[in-house]
């Protein structure tokens, strides 16, 4: 498998969440959690990127590289890819964004998603699994992403995609669409062209950054974990869930 580095960015802001990263998981912030899942990884490095001051002591406290950037980022991957200048990575160097709220992310669905890379065909790499459920499709906060025959991404929408025209057969459409888990994989040179870009019309409209790449014409390799991710954090009720799984 193709060498590979981890970058989790980190911001203290969070309008359901406040304080996110530091919030408490059985004894530890979440943001420590998240560095373990990474160290747990083949990554040959894993790096905190965060603008505040508050995650870069917490993080140094237990051992963890951390890299400050600006606070001017919009997103992660923009945050990353400032993390790719300052560390002076070189365009090929396959980065994994492993996003800050997702203290129950298997390192083995971190490998998976590097190793998708080795094909050099794809540009960005990330993971979906099958809907759980009718109200996991029609909820808006689960990103459905569909893909062709070769599982390359053809759409991400928070809305229940494909419309379901068939007569008999109500779950055609929900077995057509994947749930989309926040884990992406990408080489420098990619992310770098990926953040200077202006954000597109459907992505603008979605708020789903990955369309930019899609409108850009970049291949987005979508991988079916080897096993379901654990929950990610938004909410007061998912610290409690996430603290069941890590327990």
């Amino acid at each position: 498998m193709t060498d590979f580095v981890v970058v989790i960015p980190a911001r203290y802001a969070s309008v359901r969440l406040p304080g996110k990263p530091l919030r408490d998981i059985n004894g530890k912030p979440m943001i420590q959690h998240v560095y373990e899942r990474g160290k747990e990884s083949s990554a040959s490095k894993v790096v905190i990127a965060t603008d505040d001051q508050r995650i870069a002591d917490a993080a140094e406290g237990f051992g963890a590289t951390v890299c400050m950037t600006g606070d001017q980022h919009r997103s992660g991957s923009e945050r990353i890819a400032e993390v790719c200048d300052i560390m002076n990575w070189d365009d090929d160097r396959v980065v994994v964004n492993l996003q800050g709220d997702e203290p129950a992310m298997p390192a083995t669905l971190i490998d998976q998603c590097a190793a998708l890379l080795d094909d050099h065909s794809a540009d960005i790499a990330t993971l979906a699994s099958p809907i759980a459920s009718q109200r996991d499709f029609d909820n808006p906060n689960v990103v459905k992403v569909i893909t062709n025959d070769a599982g390359n991404a053809i759409y991400f929408s928070r809305a229940a995609i494909p419309y379901d025209r068939s007569e008999g057969e109500s779950d055609a459409a929900m077995s057509a669409a994947m749930h989309h888990h926040g884990i992406y994989a990408y080489r420098c040179g990619v992310l770098r062209r990926l953040v200077t870009a202006e954000p597109s019309k459907i992505e603008r409209s979605e708020q789903l950054e990955q369309l930019r790449a899609l409108s850009l014409g970049m291949t987005i390799r979508v991988g079916i974990p080897e096993q379901r991710p654990g929950v990610g954090v938004d909410t007061e009720d998912d610290l409690v869930a996430a603290g069941r799984e890590l327990s």
